[in-house]
């Protein structure tokens, strides 16, 4: 309490001081004892040697109130309520400064973080994809077109300023950014306003957002682009990246592409034209909108005129350029069925840039070019094709997704979702097996009388009863529907996604147990890659995996049938294929497979697996109406069964046929290794491989062989029945 005393003391001191008041004029503390409201005139009336009496006793109060106001005032804390209050305008204006200088320096500095500067001394490349099939062999390419890039030093004159006229007038004489361009284009209202040297640091950002944050880093790359590069070392990275439209990216190739001219040899109107562009590429590129680039060179040309490049006179005598666009050196398609849908896949992996990217995929060349003549000498009529081949792991190794991509990039094998058919029935029977039925259990073949849903078998076939086995092969529709109705749809439905099967499937449908929900060929491939590997789901994909780590393999375990079941519906599957709908498709190795046929023929479709090929063939229209009979044991079938051939090498693969290529070039091959070479029109074929040479003439195998014995020659032992 003492020290509280003289405190106040203290407080009171230095008020009395600051009010030009003597000290002791005032009356201690301690002395005045308390005040009633009856003994006013009682009060000590204080007198001081050399100093008026001070007889307001009211004012005294006041002022001693505002000495205990004061003391009470430097007890408060800086986070306490009425600290700030009492503080002058210049005190806050100097530490708004200080705060202001602060704030700016962490700005700069998270830019200087953040910002790419050492990226945008790199050289820039354009954005573009490569891909190469499993061999090397370049099968597409997408992304922009570029030439080598130009040197200032080597161009016309006329070329370097017809874009600073139009683009950048003070880029020899400003630093980077320019605030008098930046203030006229305010001015004036139009856009603009950033230099050269901004518009290239935009090349080195990693999205094209619209931002203040990206307008700051991208004034501070362009001061830094012109602390470490020349004016003209800058010039040459902008005019040889800028993007000129029809996806031409660079003056030489922007050059090249529309004028067929070398930038070192472009024309003052054809340089005027091509400097225009940069402002809206798409919009002005001569082209397709050849007026609207014309009236953009005409501002151009103007501006070369105002900046003294050219004389009015020059101007006026300049001609309207001819745009001269021809076909370039590239054997590389831009697309095909299998980039379109490898790219989006690949681009998922990748850091977005302008890096171009080539990426090794899983396409076999030798089997793409094979799908290809296959597909192309099939008999289809006005229908529609679709082929998909992997590997029992999930590696699409070729891809067919419609009769030519020219006249229709759709992709029936990853983007058409059309019904299965009967090749759902492996899931139903699989359910079937998994609950405890035996291939040999019998169930009724008769026709169905009850309920609102009445399937019925193709041609009317049925019998008492017939084993599992037996109603798989022969592909019995009342068989299915009975063995549906017994394990359930919901554990049907359970195994279709277990298998990884995605499409929507209603539980208690009963038409589901035909096949009559919508999914595409490569998801239904894929869910036979599981059964075939016994490992699922299997995820397609078109570019090569690595080895599961232990972690992975920990994590993320796979699924599988037990060995018993997996055996059991690999034999209805052989069963299926080898006596029953799917016969036309047999090959005389194991093979696995089944038919699909939905109605009215609508679809037609075989997927089944041999050796470590999973393949799936559907057929169809595009506008959904029935085919001309075709059913899966058909066409399906036998264009299933070609293509194992030539890929297993059981069988020489179909000579070429002058017949549209729907995939594109991909180096065709007109006989691939171990094939057949025909040798006339009898049907007389000669193969040639590392046992020898063999020949078939009128369907009859001969061999012709080189022993010790010397040539032989004798008739081809006729290859074994499946195992």
């Amino acid at each position: 309490m003492a020290f509280f005393d003289r405190f106040r003391k203290g407080s009171r001191a230095r008020a009395d001081e600051r009010a030009g008041v003597p000290a002791g004029y005032f009356p201690t503390y301690e002395s005045m004892r308390p005040l009633d409201e009856d003994d006013d005139d009682d009060l000590p009336r204080p007198r001081v040697s050399g100093t008026p009496a001070y007889d307001d006793w009211d004012a005294k109060l006041g002022l001693v109130d505002e000495v205990l106001a004061g003391a009470e005032k430097q007890r408060l804390r800086w986070w306490q309520r009425g600290y700030w209050r009492k503080r002058s305008k210049l005190w806050w204006s100097g530490r708004g400064l200080l705060a202001s200088f602060a704030i700016l320096a962490l700005l700069v500095g998270w830019l200087t973080v953040t910002a790419p500067l050492s990226k945008s001394l790199e050289p820039i490349a354009p954005p573009q994809v490569t891909l190469l099939a499993s061999d090397g062999t370049p099968i597409a390419r997408q992304g922009a077109i570029v030439e080598a890039p130009v040197k200032v030093s080597d161009l016309p004159p006329h070329v370097v300023e017809a874009f600073i006229a139009i683009e950048d007038r003070r880029f020899y004489s400003h630093w980077g950014i320019d605030p008098r361009g930046i203030a006229r284009a305010a001015w004036t209202g139009y856009g603009g306003g950033s230099t050269i040297t901004q518009q290239l640091a935009k090349f080195t950002f990693l999205t094209p957002e619209q931002s203040l944050t990206r307008k700051a880093r991208e004034a501070l790359i362009a001061l830094w682009l012109e602390s470490w590069l020349t004016k003209d070392e800058i010039l040459e990275r902008y005019l040889s990246n800028a993007y000129f439209g029809d996806n031409q990216y660079g003056l030489r190739a922007a050059s090249l592409h529309y004028f067929y001219r070398q930038p070192e040899k472009l024309r003052p109107e054809q340089a005027a034209m091509l400097a225009g562009l940069l402002q809206a590429p798409s919009r002005y590129a001569p082209t397709k909108h050849y007026d609207k680039a014309k009236k953009r060179m005409e501002l151009v040309v103007q501006s070369m005129v105002d900046e003294g490049y050219l004389t009015a006179a020059e101007a006026r005598a300049l001609p309207d350029p001819r745009i001269d666009v021809r076909t370039r050196d590239d054997n590389l398609p831009t697309g095909t069925y299998f980039a379109d849908w490898a790219l989006p896949l690949a681009r998922e992996g990748l850091e977005a840039g302008y890096s171009q990217q080539v990426l090794t995929t899983t396409l076999d060349s030798k089997l793409q070019a094979l799908a290809s003549r296959i597909v192309a000498r099939a008999p289809l009529g006005g229908a529609q094709v679709a082929l998909v081949a992997m590997r029992r792991n999930g590696e699409v190794v070729a891809m067919v997704g419609g009769r030519d991509y020219a006249k229709s990039p759709f992709n029936r094998a990853t983007q058409a979702r059309r019904q299965p058919g009967s090749t759902f029935k492996t899931f139903v029977y699989l359910t079937a097996l998994e609950e405890g039925w035996e291939p040999d259990d019998a169930i009724p073949n008769t026709p169905v009388t009850q309920g609102s849903y009445r399937p019925g078998n193709a041609r009317e076939q049925y019998s008492a009863q017939i084993t599992l086995e037996d109603a798989f092969a022969s592909s019995s529709n009342v068989a299915a529907f009975r063995l549906f109705q017994a394990v359930g749809s919901d554990k049907v439905i359970r195994t279709a996604r277990r298998l990884g099967i995605t499409a929507p499937m209603a539980e208690g449908d009963p038409s589901l147990a035909l096949g009559t929900t919508s999914m595409t060929l490569m998801e239904l491939t894929a869910a036979y890659a599981g059964i075939a590997a016994n490992a699922y789901p299997v995820e397609p994909h078109a570019f090569p995996r690595g080895e599961r780590s232990w972690w992975e393999w920990m994590t993320t375990p796979s699924k599988s049938m037990s060995s018993a079941t997996h055996e059991d519906l690999e034999g209805m599957l052989r069963a299926a294929i080898n006596r029953g709908t799917g016969r036309r498709a047999a090959l005389p190795i194991a093979n696995f497979g089944k038919t699909g046929t939905t109605q009215d023929y609508r679809d037609a479709l075989f997927v089944g697996y041999a050796g470590d090929l999973v393949v799936g063939v559907w057929i169809g229209k595009d506008d959904n109406t029935p085919l001309a009979g075709v059913t899966g044991g058909s066409l399906p079938a036998r264009i299933w069964r070609d293509f194992m051939s030539g890929a297993l090498r059981i069988e020489g693969a179909p000579a070429p046929a002058d017949t549209p290529d729907p995939e594109g070039p991909v180096q065709p091959l007109d006989v691939i290794e171990g094939g057949e070479i025909p040798l006339g029109q009898d049907g007389t074929s000669l193969k040639v491989d590392e046992n020898g040479v063999s020949l078939r003439q009128d369907g009859v195998p001969v061999e012709v062989r080189v022993d010790e014995g010397g040539v032989v020659v004798r008739p081809a032992a006729a290859p074994t029945s499946p195992p």
